[in-house]
């Protein structure tokens, strides 16, 4: 056992099993997956259920069931009770397929060899810079989902899963005016757009993306009838002009600096001096102190995107005709960076 008589408060006691803990996180992100994979939040709902209970309803082998789950309760991903009954947590009542802002298709998406193996891959993207999805898919990550519908599938019900929390928290946290018009750039399937129009019904929107995600689009609804309209096109060459307030939610941390520049000054083209920019991605703060950004950070550099600093933001929105005028937190994980057009 590998211990220091003068570690420092907090530090683990057995030093090679909390580091070999960490090395091993592959195997936290595989039995994750399984449980997903076989829908045993689901199973739960109604109630805890054994080990063999649920394998009878999943079609899985028990034993090799009951110590996935074994493993996921020790991260508090369900729970064992004294009689060998699975509960359900508050950590795993997200995997539910049949709830509101399921991550269901998050974790799934977020644990595909798609992306396990980039990741894997991360060593060689450390050695020669660039993203290590491009050199194992021969394409970068959007060029290659124009090639690969499942991909793009994956994709597109994973971002609009682990989008809707940060939806609802950057419509409540943020005070969009009472009337104009919100340019969703890159919105997908337009949740953001949904959330803010359904607290501020005066306001109109457009929401600007690609065929796919548009093709399954939120705004249906008598709720928001005649308020919005969809519009297909890419963002390095043009965007809706006219609007008040242009949102970029989880599209500037998909690129490097260079990219990120030709979308912020398409859209500065397309917008009249004083409008609003409004940037939402994770805000990296400074420290050691944990924060899932600085994960995002690192899995985003194998598909050559990245997180950012309220510095690093400054600096680019600068260098795309922009003013930083402030950062405002949410209670999800990404900040809302709001700028103005010089």
């Amino acid at each position: 056992m590998a211990t220091s008589p003068n570690r420092p408060t907090g530090e683990p006691r057995d030093l090679t099993a909390h580091l070999m803990d960490q090395a091993m996180g592959h195997v936290f992100s595989a039995a994750l997956r399984t449980a997903a994979h076989h829908r045993i939040a689901d199973q739960l709902a109604e109630g805890p259920r054994t080990a063999e209970q649920l394998a009878a309803a999943t079609g899985t082998h028990a034993p090799h069931l009951r110590r996935v789950l074994r493993y996921l309760a020790t991260r508090g991903i369900f729970r064992e009770d004294t009689a060998g009954a699975y509960h359900l947590t508050p950590a795993a009542a997200p995997l539910r397929t049949d709830v509101p802002d399921s991550l269901h298709p998050a974790v799934m998406m977020m644990t595909d060899e798609l992306f396990l193996r980039t990741t894997a891959a991360l060593p060689e993207s450390v050695r020669h810079g660039g993203a290590s999805f491009e050199r194992l898919f021969g394409a970068p990550l959007f060029e290659h989902l124009l090639s690969d519908p499942a991909a793009r599938r994956l994709l597109d019900d994973g971002m609009s899963s682990l989008s809707a929390p940060v939806d609802e928290a950057v419509a409540a946290v943020y005070p969009f005016p009472g009337t104009g018009t919100v340019v969703d750039i890159g919105g997908g399937r337009g949740g953001l757009l949904r959330a803010a129009l359904r607290r501020h019904p005066q306001l109109t929107g457009v929401l600007f993306d690609q065929a796919p995600p548009l093709a399954h689009h939120l705004l249906d609804g008598d709720e928001l009838k005649g308020r919005w309209r969809t519009q297909e096109g890419d963002f390095f060459a043009s965007v809706p002009e006219g609007g008040d307030i242009y949102v970029l939610k989880h599209v500037l941390h998909d690129w490097p600096d260079e990219a990120c520049l030709r979308i912020l000054r398409t859209c500065h083209r397309a917008m009249a001096a004083g409008r609003r920019l409004l940037v939402i991605d994770a805000v990296l703060p400074p420290g050691n102190a944990p924060h899932f950004g600085k994960t995002l950070d690192v899995a985003l550099m194998t598909v050559d995107g990245q997180e950012r600093t309220s510095e690093e933001f400054a600096t680019l929105l600068s260098a795309g005709g922009f003013r930083l005028t402030r950062v405002l937190p949410t209670p999800a994980f990404p900040s809302i960076v709001e700028a103005v057009a010089e």
